[in-house]
């Protein structure tokens, strides 16, 4: 199939890969919507990828006190890693230090996996002898004192090995201005999309990168190809009317939760439209060799 123009926007003929990875998810709970979402922007905190960072996560979606096991404000954060000694490792530090220090907080299982992570059954050892184990409902939880009363924490959360982490596309635009445009209505849209997070920088990456490199020790570096000031100088993707690329990556808990954000991030690209957004939707993949899920920029099209 050669490449096909939808309302003005040149879309690839080509497809996102991406791979199997082991995720997990908490639902943090606090006295307001505030404090609930600043523990949960900490904690995930540089988690954008596992080359760097050793694990990906974000929030999943804000929670009403309806929809929490407390009654109050929360967010639903998942977390992915490439195994699951490394995603227990991250969960533990980063709920420890990023969660069990926020004011007024609590912690509860937001997965019902396969198999199971240690969450406060680990954690309650902060306690030092003072902590009280509580069984409520079939549940099991942990009440850790700290200086601003208790920190109950449920004592595991699932985890789930059909998790696809690296699902993406290309905004390719004009200008940077119009790029950005693009970009944040394509993440907006994927925010609506139950169990996909995008873990960088409010979700977009300007980074996007190739395997390898020149220099020793490098495991990723610039994608020059699509480095619209190495045009005249390298073998490049990018046309005369393309300026500025950003890349949307998306974790999924479910292939079609990957799936399902690719198509709403795509629609709403495409219809922003050119002038005041994208002319050109493209994706990163490595010829299909490397990963196990294959998206269609053809079947992700509204």
């Amino acid at each position: 199939m050669p490449n096909v123009s939808v309302n003005g926007i040149t879309i690839d003929d080509t497809f996102a890969e991406a791979f199997g990875m082991r995720a997990t998810a908490i639902v943090i709970t606090a006295p307001n919507r505030k404090w609930a979402r600043q523990a949960a922007i900490t904690m995930t905190g540089f988690a954008t990828s596992v080359i760097g960072c050793g694990c990906e996560a974000a929030i999943d979606v804000e929670l009403p006190p309806s929809a929490t096991p407390d009654g109050r404000p929360g967010c639903r954060v998942m977390i992915f890693a490439m195994g699951t000694d490394e995603l227990q490792k991250q969960l533990l530090n980063r709920v420890g230090q990023c969660v069990l220090t926020s004011p007024g907080s609590a912690c509860f299982a937001g997965l019902e996996g396969s198999a199971e992570l240690k969450l406060g059954s680990a954690l309650r050892y902060f306690g030092d002898g003072w902590q009280i184990s509580k069984k409520i409902g079939g549940r099991h939880f942990w009440r850790v004192p700290v200086m601003d009363g208790e920190f109950l924490c449920e004592a595991t959360t699932g985890l789930t090995k059909a998790a696809v982490g690296g699902g993406n596309f290309f905004v390719m635009a004009e200008s940077s201005a119009k790029a950005l445009v693009a970009a944040e209505a394509a993440v907006a849209a994927i925010g609506l999309v139950p169990g996909a997070i995008v873990p960088f920088p409010g979700g977009i990456a300007r980074s996007g990168s190739k395997i390898g490199g020149k220099y020793k020790g490098m495991i990723a570096s610039a994608n020059e190809a699509y480095a619209p000031t190495l045009r005249g100088v390298v073998r490049s993707e990018l046309g005369s009317d393309i300026n500025a690329v950003l890349e949307i990556v998306i974790d999924g808990e479910t292939n079609d939760a990957v799936a399902a954000a690719m198509k709403a991030g795509i629609k709403t690209v495409i219809e922003l439209g050119p002038k005041r957004g994208a002319v050109r939707i493209s994706a990163g993949n490595y010829g299909g060799k490397l990963g196990k899920f294959i998206y269609s920029l053809k079947d992700m099209l509204p």
